[in-house]
């Protein structure tokens, strides 16, 4: 299909397909009328788009990391075994997480101060400079330049040092966003919002694996760093002259968005008060515990399969199958649908209720666990994972893209999403800790092939069967906000 058309443009029709048949779908949809003109609409989606896509290619800059896995496995390091082991990625990733994690605690605040635009642009610009510097690391260790052995003897030190640095400008993106969006969606219009958030994460996960991947066969390992800075640049300057806070500094008329901060005309409070009002709110730590389970299931499949596939190959064969060959297409697309129903029934069902929605993803995320548990080695597992990956991309564009602004309110939401999007990290950073002690050890032989524990799919029990706790906690938490929804300030819950 689309023989005709260059490797990566053939390769993105599908989406490009699937984007167009969602979007006719949600226009098919009655419509929620808060008193938008066609105009404000319009200018809306000039705000959204270049901030969206910038956020899409943050992805891209976030998971070059696990894309560029496979060719630094392949390398030796300096005692001569894999270059970055099962061990060494889990390490690297997963104190870059956690310090994604806890940088809220001065991003979110920061973004509540100074904006959504403000945070974009040092997110972004610092992400681009961080991946510039990785890109030339790797280009230097690769091609015996200045300082290759101290690199090379010291590559997991240097790469969490470089990675964490990325991450922590990284979790600009995601308060930036929302912070923006609060401004310019009415309570509810933000299930639609949270379906749009689930397609830009989406297309950033598509970006990373399967473009990334193009870029590493064609260009080369170091250019899987260098590609997504020059990306960044140019979305960069867009951002500078079309992104705006609020409707009103982009010439529109401000809104009450009806969420947890209308009506509320006082002066604004502190960032440490705010940060006590938010950890005494039991729905938004019940939301961000519930993105705690999201972090760790999320990301134990987006960055384990194609290890798993790699490593087991020569028993199970799964390297080069479909789900393999087509990773970042199929979660692209899982995660666009995911993403599309997860909003769209909270909108349309569930009254603009988030609750419902997240326990009914979570309920077959708990299924889909057991399930690959016990076939996981079998070729059903590469179609497991992909389901699962619709549904808890559903659930994290429901809670940390749409209820941070409900329950923390336009004024207040960079620290709420600060705080949720804070435990989707801490809880990538536990799986990743989790993963990097209980998953085998990469071995090589004389030629660079692996070997030893990492090859026999009996020792990766681990990867699917810890999925189950955590998504039976998540399940459970996700019930017990089901009938939660903002109320305006001064009114009663």
């Amino acid at each position: 299909m689309f023989d005709f058309l260059p490797e990566w443009v053939s390769r993105f029709s599908p989406i490009l397909i699937l984007l167009v048949v969602v979007t006719i779908v949600i226009a098919r949809l009655p419509k929620i009328d808060v008193g938008h003109t066609k105009s404000f609409r319009r200018r809306r989606v000039l705000n959204w788009l270049p901030l969206g896509l910038t956020y899409a290619f943050l992805y891209m800059a976030r998971y070059n990391l696990n894309v560029s896995k496979s060719a630094f496995v392949s390398m030796k390091g300096a005692d001569g075994g894999a270059l970055m082991g099962n061990d060494v990625f889990g390490i690297i990733f997963g104190i870059g997480t956690v310090v994604y994690g806890v940088s809220f605690l001065i991003n979110g605040p920061l973004t509540d101060r100074f904006g959504g635009r403000f945070s974009i642009l040092v997110g972004a610009g610092g992400a681009l400079f961080i991946n510039l510097l990785m890109g030339l690391t790797t280009l230097s260790m690769i091609n015996n330049g200045p300082g290759h052995e101290f690199i090379i003897t010291n590559f997991t030190l240097v790469y969490s040092i470089l990675y964490s640095l990325n991450m922590y400008f990284q979790s600009f993106g995601a308060v930036a966003i929302v912070k923006v969006n609060a401004s310019w969606f009415h309570v509810r219009e933000r299930g639609v919002f949270g379906a749009i958030f689930g397609i830009l994460i989406s297309l950033g996960i598509y970006f990373a694996f399967d473009w990334g991947k193009i870029v590493l066969d064609d260009f080369g390992l170091a250019w899987v760093f260098l590609v997504p800075a020059i990306l960044l640049g140019v979305f960069w300057l867009i951002e500078f002259f079309f992104v705006k806070n609020t409707p009103g500094e982009a010439g529109q008329k401000d809104f009450d968005t009806a969420d947890a901060s209308s009506g509320d005309e006082g002066p604004p409070l502190g960032a440490v008060k705010v940060f006590k009002l938010m950890l005494r709110n039991p729905i938004i730590m019940t939301i961000a515990v519930v993105e705690f389970c999201s972090g760790f299931l999320r990301q134990a499949i987006m960055q384990w399969f194609r290890p798993f596939a790699e490593q087991t190959t020569g028993i199970l064969g799964l390297k080069g199958g479909f789900v393999y060959n087509n990773w970042g297409l199929l979660l692209c697309c899982a995660g666009i649908l995911g993403g599309v129903i997860a909003g769209v029934i909270s909108d349309h069902a569930f009254g603009s209720r988030r609750g419902p929605v997240a326990a009914w993803l979570y309920g077959f995320m708990l299924t889909g666990a057991v399930v690959l548990t016990i076939f996981y080695k079998t070729p059903v597992v590469g179609f497991m994972v992909i389901a699962m990956s619709m549904a808890v991309i559903g659930v994290h564009g429901m809670l940390s893209g749409t209820a941070s602004m409900d329950f923390g309110g336009t004024r207040n939401v960079g620290i709420a999403v600060g705080i949720i999007d804070g435990f989707v990290y801490l809880g990538t950073g536990f799986m990743s800790f989790t993963y990097a002690i209980f998953l085998p050890k990469v071995q090589l032989d004389a030629v660079g092939e692996i070997i030893g524990p990492a090859a026999n799919p009996d020792n990766w029990l681990a990867w699917p069967a810890a999925m189950i706790p955590i998504a039976v906690i998540g399940l459970i938490l996700a019930i017990r906000v089901w009938h939660a929804y903002p109320q305006a300030k001064g009114k009663k819950a």
